[in-house]
């Protein structure tokens, strides 16, 4: 049996329902930042519009969802992001490689002009959030404030 497909726009109207700011994983480790003492902007005005910036310290946080950064390979225990993807339609694998390739770019580019880029899995996030907190306080107290 042939499968029916779905109508482009009920697929846009579908993903554009999908928050990309104020995900319930951002919204968690805002709350674990906040408790630590660790002030930062949300999606400050940078390349990459981090999730969080401790702007005094020059330290730029991303939480990464697994699907949308190619992360979800390892958690389906597959052996890699191509398996992963090739049973994946055109659109979506050339979606999450562009998302991959934009990462890289964006953390070129913020180290460049001395920032420390700090990116978390989702996944991670919902299984060790006091590590992740930890790696921060760490990254935070060993950084100079910048001028």
């Amino acid at each position: 049996m042939k499968k029916k497909k779905r109508d482009p726009k009920i697929t846009s109207k579908i993903m554009s329902c999908i928050p990309s700011k104020g995900t319930r994983p951002e919204i968690a480790l805002g709350k674990e930042l906040w408790e630590n003492g660790l002030r930062y902007r949300k999606h400050y005005k940078i390349a990459g519009c981090p999730d969080f910036a401790i702007v005094s310290k020059k330290i730029a946080i991303f939480v990464d969802g697994d699907f949308w950064h190619g992360n979800n390979w390892k958690l389906r225990g597959l052996k890699s992001l191509d398996r992963e993807l090739a049973g994946y339609k055109k659109f979506w694998k050339n979606k999450i490689k562009n998302n991959i390739r934009r990462d890289k770019k964006v953390n070129d580019e913020l180290r460049k002009n001395g920032w420390k880029v700090l990116r978390y899995w989702e996944s991670d996030l919902k299984k060790k959030p006091q590590k992740i907190i930890h790696d921060i306080s760490r990254v935070y107290h060993a950084r100079k404030p910048s001028l």
